[in-house]
């Protein structure tokens, strides 16, 4: 209705009257009218109140224990406004436009169990704001940027059972509440560092295979006969940058299980640890430093194959100092954000997985351009720079295929490069597409579920990592070549019996991995059926390039 005031005396003869809805009115204040009611239990208001009296607040209202002044226009609160009210029972001011609590206005609710302030934009609230609430069982700060929340403001209510944040990261400064809302961020839980059981399986499947992979083709590298020993340095160095994501997913399944079951209690301590912020610094350093190796390699690879005859061969001391300089920005990228706290300040520790993937509101300003200049900067340019140099390497090959007067095994040939390609580019792809959005829809503001971040942690952004060491290594020809020697050499041993009359298995090739050499005799490198020096040409041309990655 379009009730804006109440006549006095309207309420004058109600001695009996215990509940009263004042409901999408207009009253721009209190009416005196209702504070002279002295059997009213129960009040809600729901309209437009504007301002309190100043005088303390239902003063002639001993009875009243709920009070519910939700959806109102309240902007302001003083210290006496509920000092009256010491058998009130329940107290609702959601949704207005309170944005500061008088630090003393809770004193004389000792009887309080229930206390909703959710929705108002309140920025701080003081240390010992609930002190004197000793019988308060629940607290609703539901919508509210508590930018300052500490275990301290909690602490004091210990018969708190129920509590209701804006985020599920304030549930760790109060752990001894049973019951905290939000209970998960789509990442942790109540529980457990990682909410969903599939994520506590993969976490330690995924780590398995990065590791196990990165370290098998580590070890197995030196076995594998190159002449090209620079680009062997190279991956072996792209390896171990890889295998640092095996170890952070590692990490965080050990933590997941050290916390199994009561995380709430650890949640806070464990984001503001030494160790969740250098596991993090590790995460970012092995992406970063795979990142800048893969642009590295494909460069070299796209130099080669595009400008074969320009001699642009990289010497040792470049490639050494090439790869050195990759890994000191890469540390300089990870822990630049440990130098300086009052710029960046928790920049890893904004969930329970350690890794800065979109912003957070609580984030620092520095904090959220540092990591958007990481992620949609020099993480997008390095993938510009591998899908251009993949294209024009495969468009490279096919004009030189289509220039050949005899091409026979054309079609085959240039079909099993696009392929090779399309797999190179698609589990880049696959990787830094997902980011690249979910980084620029934080960007725009746009909520993020913690689900989708955990599922990109966890699945996704190791993708590269466990997949470099099979397309870099382990399907690659000479792997294959290797194999198929230790293989033929273990059945002569075993057929022969005798060791004097065992011989050893040669290699039947010399793997050029980036450049041809100089060295290499014509017997190696002549085609065993050609027709003329045309269709020679496009096959050692495509040769090469199969042999690369």
């Amino acid at each position: 209705n379009k009730i804006t005031f109440l006549k006095p005396g309207v309420f004058e003869d109600l001695h009996k009257l215990e509940w009263l809805y004042v409901l999408f009115l207009v009253l721009d204040r209190f009416s005196q009218e209702i504070q002279y009611c002295f059997s009213f239990s129960r009040v809600l208001m729901n309209n437009s109140l504007a301002r309190l009296p100043d005088k303390p607040l239902c003063q002639h209202m001993p009875r009243l224990h709920w009070l519910v002044m939700r959806r109102n226009k309240i902007s302001s609160l003083n210290e006496n406004s509920f000092s009256s009210l010491q058998k009130l029972d329940e107290l609702d001011l959601a949704s207005n436009k309170i944005e500061s609590l008088p630090p003393y206005l809770f004193k004389d609710l000792k009887e309080l169990s229930q206390l909703n302030l959710s929705y108002n934009p309140i920025q701080k609230i003081q240390a010992n704001q609930f002190d004197y609430l000793l019988k308060l069982k629940s607290l609703s700060l539901e919508g509210i940027e508590i930018t300052n929340i500490q275990r301290r403001m909690f602490k004091p209510l210990r018969n708190l059972s129920h509590i209701y944040f804006k985020k599920f990261q304030y549930c760790g400064y109060a752990p001894h509440v049973r019951s905290c809302k939000p209970n998960t961020d789509g990442i942790s839980s109540f529980e457990n560092l990682l909410a969903s059981t599939v994520q506590r399986v993969f976490v330690w499947v995924v780590s398995a295979v990065t590791c196990f992979g990165n370290i098998f083709v580590i070890c197995m590298r030196p076995y594998i006969r190159s002449e090209n020993k620079l680009h062997a340095m190279s991956i072996m160095s792209l390896c171990c940058a890889d295998c640092l994501m095996g170890i952070y997913l590692f990490v965080i399944g050990a933590f997941d299980v050290k916390y199994r079951g009561e995380y709430n209690k650890h949640a806070q301590l464990w984001m503001d640890s030494i160790h969740c912020q250098l596991v993090g610094s590790l995460a970012i350093l092995s992406t970063e430093v795979s990142v800048l190796l893969l642009t590295y390699l494909t460069l070299e690879k796209y130099i080669c194959i595009v400008y074969p005859f320009r001699c642009l061969k990289p010497g040792k001391c470049r490639t050494i100092s090439i790869l050195i300089l990759i890994w000191v920005i890469g540390f300089v990228v990870a822990f630049i954000p440990l130098s300086h706290k009052e710029f960046f300040r928790n920049y890893y520790g904004t969930n329970g997985v350690c890794f800065p993937l979109h912003s957070e509101q609580a984030e620092s300003t520095g904090g959220q351009i540092y990591s958007v200049v990481i992620f949609l900067g020099v993480n997008l340019a390095a993938f510009i720079i591998i899908v251009f140099s993949y294209g024009s390497m495969f468009y490279s090959v096919h004009q030189t295929a289509i220039t050949a007067t005899e091409i026979r095994n054309h079609i085959k040939k240039e079909m099993t490069l696009a392929k090779r390609f399309f797999f190179i580019v698609f589990t880049d792809a696959l990787c830094w597409i997902p980011i690249f959005i979910l980084k620029l829809l934080s960007l725009l503001q746009v909520e993020i579920p913690g689900t989708i971040t955990s599922w990109v942690v966890i699945f996704i952004l190791p993708i590269n990592s466990a997949l470099n060491p099979l397309l870099y290594t382990l399907t690659t020809r000479p792997f294959k070549e290797m194999i198929h020697q230790v293989w033929y050499n273990y059945k002569q041993g075993r057929s022969i019996g005798s060791k004097s009359s065992q011989k050893t298995y040669g290699p039947s090739f010399i793997w050029v991995e980036m450049w041809p050499m100089q060295e290499i005799t014509p017997e190696l490198t002549k085609p065993a059926i050609y027709t003329d020096s045309s269709e020679t040409s496009e096959t050692t041309h495509s040769t090469r390039l199969n042999s690369y990655r």
